[in-house]
């Protein structure tokens, strides 16, 4: 399998930005910051760099330091300037089908500046944090880049999670506006986000203002003086005058995404104007080999990473344009995104490989269908691809000429940290190299580097631009996660293997998250969850090998005095979960049991549940409680 190789064709590498791999690496491992400085000088900065990399203050690592700049400049103002400015930045498409939105760059702008406008006019200026609580809706787009206009942080929360969820964002972000819609479709069912929202903020008392965009038309609560139909706020005089775009500088905070820890809350993630910038903008360039004539679709939502990095602001920082789908991809029918695919004539497609394993048992008929030669590159994210559904991609979507980018990176990194380009011969399954600038390691659990061939530890040893600057609020915290196990490097959190020709293969988390479709869950969360329930005296999250969803939840659970096990009470725990974190945690399956195995300093040992759930040997019991 590992010696299978799927090379590029000649048409493929004569096109590409990035002919010669192996030369361009070379330059960047000998002049790491000269390579991104003449990336970065290719984007537009009110003000050069004084240094291209600060790292007197590791890891508090700074990038362009002195630099004046504003991403969202990039992304609109500057192809105002050019032959892009009637060009289409992004085109939109109902779930049903229904109605669709393009918009060029001159008509984003418009909506960007008219949407900045409105923030400002809410008494939000720079610095001031705006929660974005909304469904996959040209709305969505607007409202991130207004933020980056006028220099507030924005904090975008998946329009899945659930009250709970929202809730301890917000108030942890402290945001003074919050900007939702009425609603959102999914799978043809209405989701309640302005419920959601007015639930959350019973106990978030920094909240000053919500905005409600109309989308699904049905009735909702507004609460006079605090809430705001868009529509109505576009049609006053304040929303239409022009909005400068801030200056900002290059180390001022752009925007902070929640991802799951292994203990405790969600860490805020916290990415910056300048670094984000850059690393969004070169990762995409020369990974997918954007250009003018492309039309390009990543999958993922907005209040994910990947929606943030490769759905906004990349495609947009290279005048691409960019396709949003507000639904997923098997309703009403699983032959949704090929017909979307044939009908805007998409290029390159970035999907996940949840999604991709969830199309494969439909079979080949829905996807022959369609006329899918407009695609020219496929990628995959989230999550380590399997070879047979990256096989399946390959044939049946690409029709064998398409080349996979299969691309390893985190919340953290911002940016592509483990790719191939189009012009690297691939292994299916494996994420090939590290970018350019990039060196990675696989180390054992004392810090020392394991021969080829052999599972360890990932982790990274050079800084990069588009890595979070912190944990918001909390540096103690993103030192401890990422900094202290392995001294001078960059902890993943991931184990991984590189074999014989150098390529890296990712195998999954080491910590206790669980990753269910791509998504990030921490099993303190889910557990968190299940304790609120009167039944519930103490309870141990999992993930299993799914193969659809890459895991699923199981969880084991122990029940106060009075109550037992029930497929009623199973069944109530399980939408207790999805009540308190939103459907994707939802859990697959609960275990009663009378007691969880615990070390004797009273940590549940997870790993030990894992094996017997799977029926494998349980390893080494010493540190097991009697």
């Amino acid at each position: 399998m590992e010696g299978e190789f799927y090379y590029p064709s000649q048409d493929a590498i004569a096109q590409t930005y990035v002919r010669d791999w192996e030369a361009l690496a070379e330059s960047a491992r000998n002049d790491l910051q000269g390579f991104w400085a003449e990336r970065a000088n290719e984007l537009f900065w009110f003000k050069k760099w004084d240094k291209v990399l600060d790292d007197s203050n590791k890891p508090f690592f700074q990038w362009f330091t002195g630099a004046k700049v504003n991403i969202a400049y990039n992304c609109v103002d500057v192809h105002l300037q050019t032959f892009r400015k009637n060009k289409l930045a992004l085109i939109w498409e109902a779930e049903d089908g229904k109605s669709e939105r393009a918009f060029s760059y001159y008509a984003l702008n418009r909506e960007v500046t008219r949407m900045a406008n409105i923030i400002k006019s809410m008494g939000v200026s720079k610095g001031d944090r705006v929660t974005i609580y909304m469904g996959r809706v040209p709305e969505i787009v607007f409202a991130m880049l207004a933020c980056a206009k006028i220099g507030a942080i924005h904090s975008v929360v998946f329009g899945g999670f659930s009250v709970d969820a929202l809730q301890g964002r917000i108030a942890d972000s402290e945001s003074k506006l919050v900007i939702t819609s009425d609603g959102s479709m999914q799978n043809g069912k209405l989701v309640e986000l302005k419920r959601i929202v007015d639930e959350s903020l019973r106990h978030c008392p920094t909240v000053e203002n919500v905005i409600v965009v109309k989308r699904t038309n049905h009735d909702i609560p507004m609460e006079g003086g605090r809430d705001h139909w868009y529509h109505d706020l576009c049609a006053l005089p304040i929303a239409n005058g022009k909005c400068a775009t801030e200056v900002m500088d290059a180390e001022d905070p752009l925007f902070i995404l929640y991802t799951s820890g292994s203990t405790g809350k969600p860490k805020a993630i916290l990415h910056t104007h300048g670094g984000y910038m850059v690393g969004t903008y070169t990762t995409l360039k020369y990974v997918f080999d954007i250009n003018d004539e492309d039309r390009f679709w990543c999958t993922a939502d907005p209040g994910w990473i990947t929606g943030h990095s490769y759905l906004v602001y990349g495609p947009m920082l290279n005048g691409a344009t960019t396709f949003m789908f507000e639904g997923g991809p098997a309703y009403p029918y699983p032959n949704r995104w090929w017909q979307l695919i044939e009908r805007f004539g998409v290029s390159i497609f970035y999907t996940a490989p949840t999604a991709i394993r969830a199309l494969m048992r439909f079979g080949d008929a829905w996807p022959n269908k369609h006329d899918l030669s407009s695609l020219r590159l496929l990628g995959s994210v989230g999550e380590p691809i399997n070879p047979e559904a990256w096989k399946w991609f390959h044939r049946v979507i690409g029709k064998e000429r398409c080349p996979i980018m299969d691309t390893w990176w985190q919340t953290e990194t911002g940016m592509f940290m483990i790719t191939p380009t189009p012009v690297v011969p691939l292994k299916p399954g494996s994420g090939t190299r590290p970018f350019f600038g990039q060196e990675a390691e696989i180390v054992d659990e004392e810090g020392n580097p394991v021969p080829d061939e052999q599972e360890g530890y990932l982790v990274l040893k050079n800084p990069w631009p588009a890595m979070m600057r912190g944990i918001y609020g909390d540096p103690e915290r993103y030192v401890r996660t990422y900094w202290n196990k392995y001294p001078g490097k960059y902890m993943t959190g991931d184990s991984a293997r590189r074999d014989k020709d150098g390529y890296y293969w990712i195998i999954g988390r080491v910590d206790d998250v669980i990753k269910v479709s791509g998504h990030r869950l921490g099993t303190a969360e889910v557990e968190s969850a299940l304790i609120t329930h009167p039944a519930v005296a103490e309870s141990a999250a999992i993930g299993l090998p799914h193969e659809i969803k890459g895991q699923a939840i199981m969880c084991f659970v122990q029940l106060k005095p009075g109550f037992g096990p029930t497929e009623e009470l199973s069944e109530e725990l399980r939408k207790h979960v999805a009540t308190h974190l939103g459907p994707i945690a939802r859990p697959d399956e609960i275990k009663f049991i009378d007691k969880l195995p615990k070390t004797r300093s009273g940590k549940i040992m997870r790993r030990v549940l894992k094996a017997r759930a799977q029926g494998l040997p349980e390893g080494d019991l010493s540190t097991l409680e009697e």
